[in-house]
């Protein structure tokens, strides 16, 4: 192998080294960003106690016969 064989895998490997690490930085702040998501969806749920006026056999049972 020549030099200029050398440095063209030197420089390869180089690039990808760099690709993988802005990768894992993208997916990084992507996950970042689906958790902040998925807080807000959560925190925008409503309560159950603002029901209280409702009996509390209200919602336990499911009637499935038509």
């Amino acid at each position: 192998m020549d030099v200029t064989g050398i440095a063209s895998v030197a420089t390869t490997l180089a690039d990808v080294g760099t690709s993988q690490a802005v990768s894992i930085a993208v997916l990084k702040k992507a996950n970042d960003i689906t958790a902040e998501s998925a807080t807000a969806l959560i925190e925008a749920v409503s309560d159950n106690k603002s029901v209280a006026n409702l009996p509390p056999n209200l919602g336990r049972n499911i009637n499935t016969t038509a």
